[in-house]
Protein backbone atom coordinates (compact mmCIF):
# COMPACT_ATOMS: atom_id res chain seq x y z
CA UNK A 1 0.00 0.00 0.00
CA UNK A 2 1.44 3.39 -0.94
CA UNK A 3 1.98 6.27 1.46
CA UNK A 4 -0.79 8.36 -0.14
CA UNK A 5 -3.34 5.57 0.29
CA UNK A 6 -2.38 5.15 3.91
CA UNK A 7 -2.83 8.82 4.70
CA UNK A 8 -6.31 8.88 3.13
CA UNK A 9 -7.75 6.49 5.73
CA UNK A 10 -9.20 7.74 9.00
CA UNK A 11 -7.98 6.78 12.49
CA UNK A 12 -11.22 4.82 12.88
CA UNK A 13 -10.17 2.61 9.96
CA UNK A 14 -6.87 1.75 11.64
CA UNK A 15 -8.64 0.96 14.94
CA UNK A 16 -10.97 -1.42 13.11
CA UNK A 17 -8.14 -3.14 11.28
CA UNK A 18 -6.05 -3.34 14.46
CA UNK A 19 -8.93 -4.82 16.45
CA UNK A 20 -9.65 -7.40 13.77
CA UNK A 21 -5.96 -8.31 13.48
CA UNK A 22 -5.71 -8.88 17.22
CA UNK A 23 -8.58 -11.37 17.13
CA UNK A 24 -7.48 -13.32 14.07
CA UNK A 25 -3.71 -13.02 14.32
CA UNK A 26 -2.67 -12.90 17.94
CA UNK A 27 -4.90 -15.75 19.04
CA UNK A 28 -4.56 -17.72 15.84
CA UNK A 29 -0.82 -17.42 15.29
CA UNK A 30 0.86 -16.67 18.61
CA UNK A 31 0.84 -20.25 19.93
CA UNK A 32 2.09 -21.78 16.64
CA UNK A 33 4.79 -19.11 16.56
CA UNK A 34 6.10 -20.09 19.97
CA UNK A 35 5.95 -23.78 19.08
CA UNK A 36 7.96 -23.07 15.92
CA UNK A 37 10.50 -21.02 17.86
CA UNK A 38 10.88 -23.81 20.43
CA UNK A 39 11.37 -26.39 17.68
CA UNK A 40 13.97 -24.14 16.06
CA UNK A 41 15.90 -23.76 19.32
CA UNK A 42 15.88 -27.50 20.01
CA UNK A 43 16.89 -28.72 16.58
CA UNK A 44 18.34 -25.99 14.39
CA UNK A 45 20.60 -24.15 16.85
CA UNK A 46 22.57 -27.26 17.97
CA UNK A 47 22.89 -28.25 14.32
CA UNK A 48 24.21 -24.80 13.47
CA UNK A 49 26.81 -24.93 16.25
CA UNK A 50 27.90 -28.40 15.22
CA UNK A 51 28.24 -27.27 11.63
CA UNK A 52 30.28 -24.24 12.62
CA UNK A 53 32.67 -26.41 14.62
CA UNK A 54 33.11 -28.74 11.65
CA UNK A 55 34.01 -25.80 9.43
CA UNK A 56 37.08 -24.95 11.52
CA UNK A 57 37.99 -28.63 11.99
CA UNK A 58 40.83 -28.11 14.44
CA UNK A 59 42.58 -30.62 16.59
CA UNK A 60 43.14 -28.97 19.94
CA UNK A 61 44.76 -30.27 23.12
CA UNK A 62 42.97 -29.85 26.43
CA UNK A 63 44.18 -26.69 28.11
CA UNK A 64 44.71 -26.05 31.80
CA UNK A 65 43.82 -22.93 33.74
CA UNK A 66 46.95 -20.82 34.12
CA UNK A 67 46.89 -18.18 36.86
CA UNK A 68 47.89 -14.57 36.45
CA UNK A 69 50.14 -12.74 35.82
CA UNK A 70 49.98 -12.91 32.05
CA UNK A 71 52.20 -11.37 29.37
CA UNK A 72 52.06 -7.71 28.27
CA UNK A 73 51.40 -8.62 24.61
CA UNK A 74 50.57 -11.81 22.75
CA UNK A 75 51.06 -12.90 19.16
CA UNK A 76 48.97 -15.24 17.03
CA UNK A 77 51.02 -17.13 14.46
CA UNK A 78 50.01 -18.83 11.25
CA UNK A 79 52.79 -21.20 10.19
CA UNK A 80 52.21 -22.61 6.70
CA UNK A 81 53.94 -25.64 5.22
CA UNK A 82 53.80 -27.70 2.05
CA UNK A 83 54.65 -31.21 0.98
CA UNK A 84 58.11 -32.20 2.20
CA UNK A 85 58.29 -29.45 4.88
CA UNK A 86 57.67 -31.56 7.99
CA UNK A 87 61.24 -31.40 9.33
CA UNK A 88 61.52 -27.64 8.70
CA UNK A 89 58.09 -27.04 10.19
CA UNK A 90 58.86 -28.86 13.44
CA UNK A 91 62.08 -26.91 13.91
CA UNK A 92 60.42 -23.57 13.19
CA UNK A 93 57.57 -24.29 15.62
CA UNK A 94 59.97 -25.23 18.44
CA UNK A 95 62.03 -22.10 17.79
CA UNK A 96 58.92 -19.89 17.83
CA UNK A 97 56.95 -21.48 20.65
CA UNK A 98 56.00 -19.52 23.76
CA UNK A 99 53.20 -20.35 26.23
CA UNK A 100 51.85 -16.80 26.01
CA UNK A 101 51.26 -16.91 22.25
CA UNK A 102 48.93 -18.82 19.93
CA UNK A 103 49.90 -21.00 16.97
CA UNK A 104 47.96 -22.38 14.03
CA UNK A 105 49.68 -24.86 11.70
CA UNK A 106 48.44 -25.30 8.15
CA UNK A 107 49.80 -28.12 6.02
CA UNK A 108 48.95 -27.76 2.34
CA UNK A 109 46.35 -30.20 1.01
CA UNK A 110 49.07 -31.64 -1.25
CA UNK A 111 50.96 -32.94 1.80
CA UNK A 112 50.52 -36.67 2.26
CA UNK A 113 48.34 -38.19 4.95
CA UNK A 114 51.49 -39.50 6.63
CA UNK A 115 52.87 -35.96 6.84
CA UNK A 116 49.58 -34.65 8.22
CA UNK A 117 49.55 -37.37 10.89
CA UNK A 118 53.19 -36.74 11.76
CA UNK A 119 52.43 -33.08 12.51
CA UNK A 120 49.38 -34.04 14.59
CA UNK A 121 51.53 -36.46 16.61
CA UNK A 122 54.20 -33.79 16.97
CA UNK A 123 51.70 -31.39 18.54
CA UNK A 124 50.54 -34.04 21.02
CA UNK A 125 54.04 -35.07 22.00
CA UNK A 126 54.95 -32.04 24.14
CA UNK A 127 53.51 -31.61 27.61
CA UNK A 128 53.53 -27.82 27.45
CA UNK A 129 51.37 -27.92 24.31
CA UNK A 130 48.78 -29.96 26.21
CA UNK A 131 49.05 -27.73 29.29
CA UNK A 132 48.55 -24.47 27.44
CA UNK A 133 46.24 -25.61 24.65
CA UNK A 134 47.58 -22.80 22.46
CA UNK A 135 48.64 -24.69 19.35
CA UNK A 136 46.30 -26.11 16.73
CA UNK A 137 46.49 -27.93 13.42
CA UNK A 138 44.00 -27.32 10.61
CA UNK A 139 42.39 -30.73 10.13
CA UNK A 140 40.91 -29.98 6.69
CA UNK A 141 43.70 -28.10 4.92
CA UNK A 142 43.36 -25.87 1.88
CA UNK A 143 44.86 -26.60 -1.51
CA UNK A 144 47.33 -23.76 -2.08
CA UNK A 145 48.42 -22.76 -5.57
CA UNK A 146 51.66 -20.87 -6.06
CA UNK A 147 50.91 -17.25 -7.11
CA UNK A 148 47.17 -17.93 -6.74
CA UNK A 149 44.54 -16.43 -4.39
CA UNK A 150 44.28 -19.73 -2.51
CA UNK A 151 47.35 -18.56 -0.55
CA UNK A 152 45.39 -15.49 0.53
CA UNK A 153 42.31 -17.59 1.24
CA UNK A 154 44.30 -19.84 3.59
CA UNK A 155 45.63 -16.79 5.44
CA UNK A 156 42.17 -15.27 5.90
CA UNK A 157 40.88 -18.67 7.02
CA UNK A 158 43.63 -18.82 9.65
CA UNK A 159 42.87 -15.29 10.85
CA UNK A 160 39.20 -16.16 11.34
CA UNK A 161 40.09 -19.33 13.29
CA UNK A 162 42.50 -17.50 15.57
CA UNK A 163 39.99 -14.70 16.17
CA UNK A 164 37.43 -17.29 17.24
CA UNK A 165 39.75 -19.54 19.23
CA UNK A 166 41.63 -16.91 21.23
CA UNK A 167 40.47 -13.48 22.34
CA UNK A 168 43.66 -12.22 23.97
CA UNK A 169 46.21 -11.81 21.19
CA UNK A 170 47.36 -8.42 19.90
CA UNK A 171 49.09 -9.11 16.56
CA UNK A 172 48.73 -11.72 13.83
CA UNK A 173 51.95 -12.94 12.16
CA UNK A 174 52.05 -15.14 9.06
CA UNK A 175 55.16 -17.24 8.50
CA UNK A 176 56.15 -20.32 6.53
CA UNK A 177 58.23 -23.36 7.42
CA UNK A 178 61.12 -21.68 5.57
CA UNK A 179 61.12 -18.74 8.03
CA UNK A 180 63.11 -18.64 11.25
CA UNK A 181 63.27 -16.24 14.20
CA UNK A 182 66.36 -14.13 14.92
CA UNK A 183 65.18 -13.14 18.41
CA UNK A 184 63.56 -15.06 21.24
CA UNK A 185 59.85 -14.70 21.91
CA UNK A 186 60.71 -13.02 25.21
CA UNK A 187 62.67 -10.48 23.16
CA UNK A 188 59.72 -9.97 20.81
CA UNK A 189 57.15 -9.61 23.59
CA UNK A 190 59.36 -7.19 25.51
CA UNK A 191 60.14 -5.04 22.46
CA UNK A 192 56.48 -4.69 21.48
CA UNK A 193 55.10 -4.29 25.00
CA UNK A 194 55.07 -0.46 24.92
CA UNK A 195 53.87 0.00 21.33
CA UNK A 196 50.31 1.05 20.37
CA UNK A 197 48.27 -2.09 19.71
CA UNK A 198 46.73 -0.68 16.53
CA UNK A 199 49.99 -0.58 14.52
CA UNK A 200 50.14 -2.71 11.38
CA UNK A 201 53.52 -3.70 9.97
CA UNK A 202 52.78 -3.90 6.26
CA UNK A 203 55.48 -3.12 3.73
CA UNK A 204 53.70 -1.21 0.96
CA UNK A 205 54.09 1.05 -2.06
CA UNK A 206 51.74 2.52 -4.66
CA UNK A 207 54.53 2.36 -7.25
CA UNK A 208 53.62 -0.90 -8.96
CA UNK A 209 56.13 -0.49 -11.79
CA UNK A 210 56.33 -3.66 -13.90
CA UNK A 211 53.56 -5.24 -11.81
CA UNK A 212 50.95 -3.12 -13.61
CA UNK A 213 51.37 -5.07 -16.84
CA UNK A 214 52.41 -8.39 -15.29
CA UNK A 215 49.95 -8.63 -12.40
CA UNK A 216 47.27 -5.91 -12.35
CA UNK A 217 46.10 -6.11 -15.97
CA UNK A 218 46.27 -9.86 -16.70
CA UNK A 219 43.29 -11.97 -15.63
CA UNK A 220 44.05 -15.35 -14.12
CA UNK A 221 42.09 -18.18 -12.53
CA UNK A 222 43.32 -20.37 -9.68
CA UNK A 223 42.19 -24.00 -10.22
CA UNK A 224 42.71 -24.55 -6.49
CA UNK A 225 39.44 -22.70 -5.91
CA UNK A 226 37.39 -25.46 -7.50
CA UNK A 227 39.65 -28.50 -8.00
CA UNK A 228 41.36 -30.95 -5.67
CA UNK A 229 44.08 -31.57 -8.23
CA UNK A 230 46.97 -29.16 -7.92
CA UNK A 231 47.92 -27.32 -11.11
CA UNK A 232 49.31 -23.99 -12.24
CA UNK A 233 47.14 -20.90 -12.62
CA UNK A 234 45.18 -20.40 -15.84
CA UNK A 235 45.34 -17.24 -17.95
CA UNK A 236 42.51 -15.44 -19.74
CA UNK A 237 43.03 -14.02 -23.24
CA UNK A 238 41.85 -10.50 -22.42
CA UNK A 239 43.23 -8.00 -19.92
CA UNK A 240 41.49 -5.50 -17.66
CA UNK A 241 42.23 -1.84 -16.94
CA UNK A 242 43.72 -0.60 -13.67
CA UNK A 243 40.95 0.05 -11.10
CA UNK A 244 39.57 3.55 -10.60
CA UNK A 245 37.30 2.75 -7.63
CA UNK A 246 40.33 2.16 -5.39
CA UNK A 247 44.10 2.52 -5.51
CA UNK A 248 46.39 -0.49 -5.85
CA UNK A 249 49.33 -1.05 -3.51
CA UNK A 250 51.98 -3.74 -3.50
CA UNK A 251 54.53 -5.03 -1.02
CA UNK A 252 55.65 -8.02 1.02
CA UNK A 253 53.42 -11.02 1.67
CA UNK A 254 54.81 -11.21 5.22
CA UNK A 255 52.98 -8.95 7.65
CA UNK A 256 52.22 -8.30 11.31
CA UNK A 257 48.60 -7.21 11.60
CA UNK A 258 46.76 -5.81 14.60
CA UNK A 259 43.80 -7.72 15.97
CA UNK A 260 41.54 -4.80 15.12
CA UNK A 261 42.59 -4.81 11.47
CA UNK A 262 42.28 -8.61 11.32
CA UNK A 263 38.69 -8.28 12.56
CA UNK A 264 38.08 -5.62 9.91
CA UNK A 265 39.35 -7.93 7.16
CA UNK A 266 37.21 -10.85 8.33
CA UNK A 267 34.08 -9.06 9.59
CA UNK A 268 34.47 -5.69 7.89
CA UNK A 269 31.71 -3.22 8.76
CA UNK A 270 32.12 -1.70 5.31
CA UNK A 271 32.37 -3.53 2.00
CA UNK A 272 35.97 -2.62 1.11
CA UNK A 273 37.63 -5.88 2.33
CA UNK A 274 35.13 -8.01 0.39
CA UNK A 275 35.28 -5.86 -2.73
CA UNK A 276 39.06 -6.07 -2.83
CA UNK A 277 38.99 -9.79 -2.07
CA UNK A 278 36.81 -10.38 -5.13
CA UNK A 279 39.13 -8.23 -7.25
CA UNK A 280 42.29 -9.99 -6.03
CA UNK A 281 40.77 -13.40 -6.81
CA UNK A 282 42.04 -12.86 -10.37
CA UNK A 283 45.27 -11.09 -9.40
CA UNK A 284 48.68 -12.79 -9.66
CA UNK A 285 50.39 -13.19 -6.26
CA UNK A 286 47.48 -11.59 -4.40
CA UNK A 287 49.12 -11.93 -0.93
CA UNK A 288 51.59 -9.25 -2.07
CA UNK A 289 48.84 -6.70 -2.62
CA UNK A 290 45.60 -7.53 -0.83
CA UNK A 291 46.37 -6.37 2.72
CA UNK A 292 48.32 -3.39 1.39
CA UNK A 293 45.38 -2.25 -0.73
CA UNK A 294 42.79 -2.86 1.98
CA UNK A 295 44.63 -0.93 4.68
CA UNK A 296 45.71 1.98 2.47
CA UNK A 297 42.23 2.46 0.99
CA UNK A 298 40.65 2.44 4.44
CA UNK A 299 40.27 5.85 6.05
CA UNK A 300 40.19 4.23 9.48
CA UNK A 301 43.36 2.16 9.15
CA UNK A 302 45.63 3.90 6.66
CA UNK A 303 47.31 5.91 9.43
CA UNK A 304 48.13 2.75 11.41
CA UNK A 305 50.60 1.44 8.84
CA UNK A 306 54.29 0.88 9.48
CA UNK A 307 56.13 0.43 6.18
CA UNK A 308 58.16 -2.62 7.21
CA UNK A 309 57.76 -6.42 7.00
CA UNK A 310 60.17 -7.21 9.90
CA UNK A 311 61.97 -9.79 7.74
CA UNK A 312 65.53 -10.14 6.54
CA UNK A 313 65.35 -11.38 2.94
CA UNK A 314 68.27 -11.55 0.49
CA UNK A 315 67.75 -11.27 -3.27
CA UNK A 316 70.01 -12.01 -6.18
CA UNK A 317 71.12 -9.16 -8.44
CA UNK A 318 69.11 -8.86 -10.62
CA UNK A 319 66.28 -10.28 -8.46
CA UNK A 320 64.82 -13.66 -9.42
CA UNK A 321 61.36 -15.05 -8.77
CA UNK A 322 62.35 -16.30 -5.31
CA UNK A 323 64.71 -14.86 -2.70
CA UNK A 324 68.13 -16.38 -2.24
CA UNK A 325 68.61 -19.15 0.32
CA UNK A 326 70.40 -17.80 3.39
CA UNK A 327 73.65 -19.28 4.64
CA UNK A 328 76.59 -18.64 6.96
CA UNK A 329 77.76 -15.69 4.85
CA UNK A 330 74.48 -13.93 5.70
CA UNK A 331 74.72 -14.44 9.47
CA UNK A 332 76.35 -11.11 10.33
CA UNK A 333 74.01 -9.18 8.01
CA UNK A 334 70.99 -10.80 9.63
CA UNK A 335 72.12 -9.66 13.08
CA UNK A 336 72.95 -6.13 11.89
CA UNK A 337 69.53 -5.83 10.26
CA UNK A 338 67.96 -5.98 13.76
CA UNK A 339 64.96 -7.76 12.25
CA UNK A 340 63.09 -10.44 14.21
CA UNK A 341 62.60 -12.91 11.32
CA UNK A 342 64.50 -14.11 8.25
CA UNK A 343 63.82 -16.28 5.22
CA UNK A 344 64.40 -18.53 3.26
CA UNK A 345 66.44 -21.30 4.85
CA UNK A 346 67.37 -24.72 3.61
CA UNK A 347 66.40 -27.60 5.87
CA UNK A 348 68.77 -28.02 8.84
CA UNK A 349 71.39 -25.71 7.36
CA UNK A 350 74.44 -24.91 9.51
CA UNK A 351 73.37 -21.28 9.80
CA UNK A 352 70.27 -22.41 11.70
CA UNK A 353 72.49 -24.20 14.23
CA UNK A 354 74.43 -20.96 14.68
CA UNK A 355 71.24 -18.95 15.15
CA UNK A 356 70.04 -21.49 17.73
CA UNK A 357 73.27 -21.34 19.68
CA UNK A 358 74.07 -17.64 19.70
CA UNK A 359 70.74 -15.84 19.18
CA UNK A 360 68.05 -18.12 20.59
CA UNK A 361 69.97 -20.00 23.28
CA UNK A 362 68.27 -23.12 21.95
CA UNK A 363 69.88 -26.55 22.11
CA UNK A 364 69.27 -30.27 21.70
CA UNK A 365 66.14 -29.76 19.63
CA UNK A 366 64.29 -28.11 22.50
CA UNK A 367 62.37 -24.84 22.71
CA UNK A 368 63.91 -21.41 22.47
CA UNK A 369 64.97 -20.31 25.91
CA UNK A 370 62.74 -17.93 27.90
CA UNK A 371 61.63 -16.92 31.36
CA UNK A 372 58.80 -19.47 31.25
CA UNK A 373 61.24 -22.39 31.46
CA UNK A 374 63.99 -20.74 33.51
CA UNK A 375 65.29 -23.16 36.15
CA UNK A 376 67.95 -21.09 37.84
CA UNK A 377 71.31 -19.49 37.22
CA UNK A 378 73.27 -22.62 38.09
CA UNK A 379 71.16 -25.02 36.03
CA UNK A 380 71.94 -25.90 32.42
CA UNK A 381 69.71 -23.73 30.27
CA UNK A 382 67.77 -26.46 28.49
CA UNK A 383 64.22 -25.29 27.77
CA UNK A 384 62.02 -28.38 27.68
CA UNK A 385 59.04 -27.77 29.97
CA UNK A 386 56.92 -25.05 31.56
CA UNK A 387 57.87 -23.96 35.05
CA UNK A 388 54.44 -23.07 36.47
CA UNK A 389 55.77 -20.43 38.84
CA UNK A 390 57.62 -18.78 35.94
CA UNK A 391 54.56 -18.22 33.77
CA UNK A 392 54.41 -14.51 32.98
CA UNK A 393 58.14 -14.01 33.54
CA UNK A 394 60.22 -12.53 30.73
CA UNK A 395 63.98 -12.79 30.32
CA UNK A 396 64.73 -10.60 27.28
CA UNK A 397 68.27 -10.44 25.98
CA UNK A 398 70.32 -8.70 23.33
CA UNK A 399 67.69 -9.54 20.70
CA UNK A 400 65.23 -7.23 22.45
CA UNK A 401 67.72 -4.37 22.32
CA UNK A 402 68.37 -4.95 18.61
CA UNK A 403 64.66 -5.10 17.84
CA UNK A 404 63.87 -1.98 19.86
CA UNK A 405 66.57 -0.16 17.96
CA UNK A 406 64.87 -1.14 14.69
CA UNK A 407 61.46 -0.05 15.97
CA UNK A 408 62.80 3.33 17.08
CA UNK A 409 64.38 3.94 13.68
CA UNK A 410 61.19 2.85 11.92
CA UNK A 411 58.58 4.59 14.07
CA UNK A 412 60.24 7.67 15.49
CA UNK A 413 61.37 9.46 12.36
CA UNK A 414 60.34 12.88 11.09
CA UNK A 415 58.76 11.63 7.86
CA UNK A 416 56.93 8.64 9.41
CA UNK A 417 53.44 9.94 8.55
CA UNK A 418 54.56 11.05 5.10
CA UNK A 419 55.66 7.50 4.30
CA UNK A 420 52.28 5.98 5.17
CA UNK A 421 50.35 4.69 2.15
CA UNK A 422 52.25 6.72 -0.45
Amino acid sequence: MSTNLLTNHSPKFFRMVSSKFQVTSVRGYLIPFFLTALTFSLFYVPTLLKTFDSVTNLWSPKSLDIPEPSYPVRFAYLISASKGDVVKLKRTVLALYHPGNYYLIHMDYEASEIEQLEIAEFVTSYEVFRQMGNIWVVDKPNLVTYRGPTMLSATLHAMSILLRRADEWDWFINLSASDYPLVTQDDLIHAFSDLPRDLNFVQHSSNLGWKVNKRAKPIMIDPGLYSLNKSDILWADKQRPVPTAFKLYTGSAWTMLSRSFAEYCIMGWENLPRTLLMYYTNFVSSPEGYFQSVICNSEEYRNTTVNHDLHYIAWDNPPKQHPRLLGLRDYAKMILSHRPFARKFKQDHQVLDKIDRYLLNRQNGEFTYGGWCFKGENVTENCSSLQADKYGVLRPGTGARRLRSLLRKTLYIDDFEIRQCK
